[in-house]
């Protein structure tokens, strides 16, 4: 069976489903979802996609990503993919959404209304090589300059909400419920 995605209006309210191309290549605003996992140096668990990856190809990203199936909550989606992705288990904190929307060069749109989730572990990943090339730690300031000396390298989505990922993680909101 075709993967769908979680068809959502800006609110996030649920108004269907469709086959996870289709909404790529039409731009359809779906549900998503992010996950950061830090560890004890408060370094961040960064992924280098999988060079045979549909869009974004080779490009550094957070720890983890991807959409909820249909009837499937964001925390069980969250946790599921960061097993698959990257071999790992941590308990996940909910940090807040973001809405964005990036064209590719092979025609995709991704526009997601995404929703970020954090976790801190020391437990090396163990990382799917269908879904990941490479990983790597990296404190907030490196992946900032990273970020400004070298765009080109990292996903859309990091790019678009790392100031507010490092803004809530400042502010230490997640660490209260882990």
């Amino acid at each position: 069976m075709e993967d769908h995605v979680i068809l959502v209006d800006e609110g996030d309210n649920q108004i269907g489903t469709m086959e996870k191309q289709e909404a790529h290549l039409i731009g359809a605003l779906h549900r998503a979802f992010s996950v950061f996992i830090f560890n004890h140096r408060q370094e961040l668990l960064l992924q280098q996609r999988a060079l045979e990856k549909y869009h974004s190809a080779g490009l550094w990203t957070n720890t983890c990503c991807s959409h909820p199936k249909p009837g499937e909550s964001l925390i069980d989606a969250a946790n599921r993919r960061l097993q698959e992705e990257m071999g790992m288990e941590t308990a996940l904190v909910y940090g807040f959404p973001f809405t964005y929307e990036a064209a590719f060069s092979n025609d995709l749109i991704e526009h997601e209304y995404d929703h970020v989730f954090f976790g801190q572990s020391d437990e090396l990943p163990q990382p799917n090589p269908e879904e990941v090339a490479a990983y790597k730690y990296v404190s907030l300031s490196t992946l900032y300059q990273e970020l400004n000396d070298n765009p080109e390298q990292y996903s859309a989505w990091l790019k678009i909400c790392f100031n507010k990922m490092v803004e809530y993680k400042e502010l230490k909101l997640w660490t209260a419920g882990l």
